[in-house]
């Protein structure tokens, strides 16, 4: 199973549909709000070098956005 975490705010609507969709497909995440945590920001931007959310982390690969094609690929 792979390991997926989830880089979301709360006010985020691309983050609930990442979430959903993740979710729809049985599959488990760590979700990590930047929006309550400094750290993970830091974490995030060093990843991905931008502020943007979503950001998808699935196995080490990153996706930025709510690219559900990017995300399949990544799954299979």
């Amino acid at each position: 199973m792979s390991e997926i975490k989830v880089y979301t705010t709360a006010t985020c609507p691309w983050c609930t549909k990442v979430k959903s969709y993740l979710s729809d497909k049985g599959l488990e995440y760590q979700e990590i709000d930047v929006g309550r945590d400094s750290e993970s920001v830091e974490e995030m931007i060093a990843l991905t070098g931008q502020r943007n959310v979503p950001v998808t982390v699935i196995d080490g690969e990153v996706i930025v956005g709510f690219d559900r094609e990017a995300l399949d690929q990544q799954l299979s």
